[in-house]
């Protein structure tokens, strides 16, 4: 045999001996995601890796949600879920005790360095239950515990919250998946850098806007109120899928005349009907907003979109 074709052996040798096969290479963590914006900011880190899955899709709302056998299927076989915490995914407390147990689940809503706030009340809040006097009512980060159901869970809608929350998601994929741990080093970066631009673009957008006062149609703003002192003087309602009764409407209407408030929201996914009876005979206009991206495309890209698209739709409705 020629010394050629002996070195030619030699090589494809060490080449089936070194280079893994598509088999034995590390394949991408199975993540699953609970909510649009939880999702979105999963998304941004696993670019280049792979795709989280989505339980919480479309218009529809995490209050209300039940798994689909597919949904079932992907927790019984995640690597890592994140979730807000059992406030906000009621439906997931069971599931991930049953299903996902060999999984790692990140509670979002103890992520180190974010700053929880208290649930309020529905119908027209006094002045201490809100943020007006620069002081939001902050909770201990405490999930599991009995501060557990007074935690608002949509802690997204304040971007130093969602930097923390990234931090810790990122934190969950090194753990897991080592091998890429550069790649996720670079994407938590420069979603960092872009959450920082985000939240002085929306301070900017805001500002001239964060004396007028406002209703919601349920209380999920709490957290964009508190970061950026706006005056939200009351919620229609406290859970959505709830209609509210006569005497908190006409609660909610008296706070409406007497706050002056400019603006009523609704939200995309729920009648608006009750937003007309409130704002009929008042000052108030409509507007829309959104927590978590209902009409939304879900994606990377989505928690920037929505956090963009609510701050122009106040300062819109207010502003105008």
């Amino acid at each position: 045999m020629s010394p050629f074709r002996i070195l030619s052996l030699v090589a494809l040798l060490w080449l089936a001996f070194t280079v893994p096969s598509r088999a034995d290479a590390p394949t991408a963590p199975k993540v699953v995601a609970s909510v649009k914006p939880v999702h979105s900011l999963a998304a941004a880190l696993l670019q280049g890796v792979g795709q989280p899955k989505l339980l919480v899709d479309g218009t529809a709302s995490p209050h209300s949600f039940s798994l689909k056998p597919s949904d079932a299927t992907a927790l019984s076989q995640a690597d890592i879920v994140f979730w807000m915490g059992p406030t906000l995914e009621p439906f997931l407390v069971k599931p991930l005790a049953s299903l996902a147990r060999g999984a790692h689940i990140v509670t979002l809503i103890e992520a180190p360095g974010l700053r929880p706030l208290a649930l309020r009340s529905a119908g027209a809040w006094a002045d201490d239950d809100s943020h007006q006097d620069g002081h939001p009512h902050l909770m201990p980060a405490v999930v599991g515990g009995a501060a557990d159901n007074q935690i608002d869970g949509h802690a997204w809608l304040d971007p130093t919250n969602a930097k923390a929350m990234a931090r810790a998601m990122a934190d969950a994929l090194i753990q897991h998946d080592p091998a890429d741990a550069a790649r996720y080093r670079d994407n938590l970066a420069a979603l960092l850098r872009s959450l920082d631009a985000l939240d002085a673009e929306i301070g900017a957008i805001l500002a001239p806007v964060s004396a007028k006062p406002f209703v919601v149609f349920h209380d999920a703003f709490h957290y964009l109120e508190a970061r950026y002192r706006l005056d939200g003087v009351g919620a229609i309602t406290l859970n959505p899928e709830v209609r509210p009764g006569a005497a908190r409407l006409s609660q909610l209407r008296a706070r409406i005349q007497a706050s002056g408030a400019t603006c009523v929201f609704a939200e995309p996914q729920f009648e608006t009907a009750l937003i007309g009876t409130l704002v009929d005979g008042t000052q108030a206009k409509r507007g829309v907003l959104d927590p978590e991206g209902a009409l939304l495309p879900a994606g990377p890209d989505l928690y920037a979109t929505l956090m963009r698209a609510n701050a122009h739709a106040l300062a819109g409705c207010l502003g105008g």
